[in-house]
C-alpha cells in the first residue's frame, strides 16, 4: 500500500486522498479516474454549485489545483508494478477487453 496523498478536505471535514491510485473520500474508494467537467452529464447543476471545478472523481467536484495534485498521486501509483493476483486479473481483463474491441466482437 502505497502512502496517501492528500487532496483536499470537505467543508464537512472529510479528507479527499488519493491512495493506491484511487481518489477515496474518509478513506473509501471513490473514482479510479477523473473526469473533465466539460465532460460530465450533470456538469451545469456542477459548475453552480463548485464555482471553479475542472474535473470530478466520482461525486467530488475538484478545482484544477486539486485535480493537479490528484492526476500527479494517481500517475505516481500506476508506475509501481502491482503483482497480486487481483492486479494480475485485472490487467488480463483490460487486456481482453481491448482485443475484443478492436476486433468488433459483440
Amino acid at each position: 500500500m502505497t502512502d496517501a496523498v492528500l487532496v483536499k478536505t470537505t467543508q464537512d471535514g472529510r479528507r479527499v486522498e488519493v491512495i493506491d491510485g484511487w481518489v477515496c473520500l474518509a478513506g473509501v474508494r471513490e473514482a479510479d479516474h477523473l473526469v473533465p467537467l466539460l465532460e460530465h452529464p450533470n456538469r451545469q447543476a456542477i459548475a453552480l454549485a463548485v464555482p471553479g471545478a475542472s474535473h470530478v472523481a466520482g461525486r467530488i467536484p475538484l478545482t484544477h489545483e486539486e485535480t493537479a495534485i490528484a492526476q500527479g498521486a494517481m500517475a505516481a501509483a500506476r508506475r509501481e508494478f502491482d503483482a497480486s493476483p487481483a492486479a494480475i486479473t485485472q490487467r488480463i481483463r483490460h487486456a481482453v477487453w481491448a482485443k475484443t474491441a478492436a476486433e468488433g466482437v459483440e
